[in-house]
Parts: structure tokens; sequence; C-alpha cells
């Protein structure tokens, strides 16, 4: 018998490894982990390797299989705390938006204002209008970044010799399930498989280039060493988000909070960035799409991420991660 997808318990995705062990897709449900290679109705969709990605590749077929086998108090269960939690999937393409906070966008507007140049006030009033523009044009701004920066969520971020200016984007992601090429706003959610949290990892000091001004923005070097995505720790189903406009984001520095913020100060929404990704670029399912940072980073409170710093990083029902940076080894 079908359970009813509205008395099913919430359950989550993710992988994990036990000892030395291959990682393995697992099925969270009330702190255990259900070892998805065992459910007989998902073996053809997770084939020889078996991943989460691959069940995304089929997720309508799979998405019922789920709530049934979370329903199911026969399947062997273990212990999260037993395993060692990775990041949930490895995507195909990862695409960025950038400057979506309204408060954020002002806060970095203000800081990278030269000294001696226009007053703060000035400036916020200017780069207000600014995107109150953008919205009103439907212009969101995005870019692309590489899956071999995603990291799992309680892994160390490394710290590059090269890097001098590290800083915290904590994030919330939407996860692609169907395809997604040139879908209306309208549409655009029923695309979306699920979301997770990602901690954008950005050398500040490399956004811009200053050897051309002329270019603009140089995110491959500023975003993708490896290690900068801590990815996770749970693919959480949409069903169980009930308003990605209404979450609480939130990163603490050795405790001390940074960021504390609701989705509700994006300028575009969810629906909006997928819908405007798909125009150009065909959304694959796992792909992710990363929806820009809220204020607190640390380039506004002039104290940036060095070795030994512990990042803590929640979004309402999304889980948490916890990050340690570490120097990069000579």
């Amino acid at each position: 018998m079908a359970t009813d997808p509205s008395t099913a318990p919430s359950f989550a995705l993710g992988t994990f490894s036990l000892g030395g062990g291959l990682p393995f897709p697992g099925l969270v449900v009330n702190e255990e982990v259900i070892d998805l290679r065992g459910v007989p109705g998902l073996r053809s969709a997770l084939g020889s390797n078996p991943d989460v990605r691959g069940l995304l590749e089929r997720w309508a077929k799979v998405l019922p299989v789920l709530r049934e086998t979370a329903a199911d108090p026969h399947h062997a269960r273990q212990r999260v705390a037993d395993l060692r939690v990775h990041a949930p999937l490895r995507p195909r393409q990862i695409l960025q938006s950038g400057a979506n906070y309204r408060t954020h966008v002002i806060d970095l507007a203000v800081a990278h204002e030269p000294e001696g140049g226009r007053p703060a006030e000035r400036v916020r009033a200017e780069v207000a209008a600014m995107m109150d523009r953008r919205a009103a044009e439907d212009l969101p701004y995005m870019f692309t970044g590489l899956p071999t920066s995603v990291t799992g969520p309680y892994d160390d971020v490394v710290i590059p010799d090269w890097c001098a200016e590290p800083d915290w984007e904590l994030e919330l992601v939407a996860v692609i399930g169907e395809p997604a090429f040139r879908v209306p706003v309208e549409r655009a959610l029923e695309h979306v498989a699920g979301y997770t949290i990602a901690n954008d990892i950005t050398a500040r000091e490399l956004v811009f280039r200053r050897d051309m001004p002329e270019i603009g923005t140089d995110w491959l070097r500023a975003k993708n060493a490896p290690t900068f995505t801590p990815l996770g720790p749970w693919l959480v189903p949409a069903e169980f988000v009930a308003d990605p406009g209404d979450l609480r984001v939130v990163l603490t520095l050795n405790g001390e909070t940074m960021q504390d913020e609701s989705t509700r100060d994006m300028i575009f929404d969810v629906a909006r960035l997928v819908s405007y990704a798909s125009r150009t670029a065909e959304l694959l399912p796992g792909d992710l799409v990363l929806t820009g940072s809220p204020a607190g980073n640390g380039k506004h409170w002039g104290r940036l991420l060095r070795a030994g710093d512990v990042m803590e990083g929640t979004i309402t029902g999304l889980g948490a991660q916890r990050n340690t940076c570490v120097a990069e080894e000579a």
C-alpha cells in the first residue's frame, strides 16, 4: 500500500560511510540511517554505482518508495553518530547567485567604498535603488562554480597559502530533480527535488581583478579552491520545506553569531533563480542552485577566517554543518 505523504514521517537523503568502506546513499529518519542499497524498489535507480544523484535522476518514481521506506519500521537502521557524513551528493553543475540579499549587498558596497569616497548613506541609497531596478527588470546575477570545490558538512576547510582574505557565506541551496530548460517562474519549483546548505567560502581579495578592473570579477579563483564549498548535511525533500522564502540562515564563528537573517531578504526567490538559470543552461538532476548569502560576512565584520576557526551553519529544517579551518600544509 502506498504511503500518504501527508502522514509519512519526514526524512532526508544523505551520503555516508562506515569505517573505511565505500560511501552509500542513506535515508535519514530520526537520527538513524537506512542504507538504501538494500531497498528492493530502488535497485534499478541506484544501479552499479549507487549514489544520491542516481535517485534524483528518477526522482518522480523514487520519491514514493522513499516515503514507504521511511514509514516501514522493519528496515535495518544505523545511528548517524556511528557513520561518517559526506556531502549529500556530487553535482554535475553548480549555479551560484551573487548579490541576492538586500542588506548584504548594501553592506558590501559600503565596505568596498574607498577611503574618502562617497558617504555611507549615499552608497546605501544608490545601491538600494540599483537593487530595486534589478528586481523590476528580472535580472539576477548568476555564475558557475566547480563541483571539485565541494566538501562534507563536517570536513575541514583548507585555507590555501595564497588566500589572504578567506570569508564565509552561508547559503540556501535548491537541488534540481526534474531537468529544467527555459521553465517559467510559475513552474520552476516543480523541478526542485529538495534543499540543502552550502557555505560558499570566498577569497575576498581575489573577487575583483586588480590588473584589469574592466573585466570585473574573477569567481574561478575567488571561490573554487578544494573544500571551499562545504555542503549538507542532508538533502531535505521539498515537501518538507513549507516556504523556502521564509527560512532562518545562521552562521556562527567560534560560537559568536555572524549571520542571522531570513531568506525573506532575498531579492530573487528560488523560483526566479531556477527559472532565470534555465533560460541559458539546462539544469540537470543533482545540480545545485545556490541562492546567495545574507548580511554578516567577514568583510563586514572586519574579521576574516584563519586556521583554528570553527564555523557552524544552520538553516531552518535543513540540519547543521560544522567546519574547522586549517592552513594548507606546505
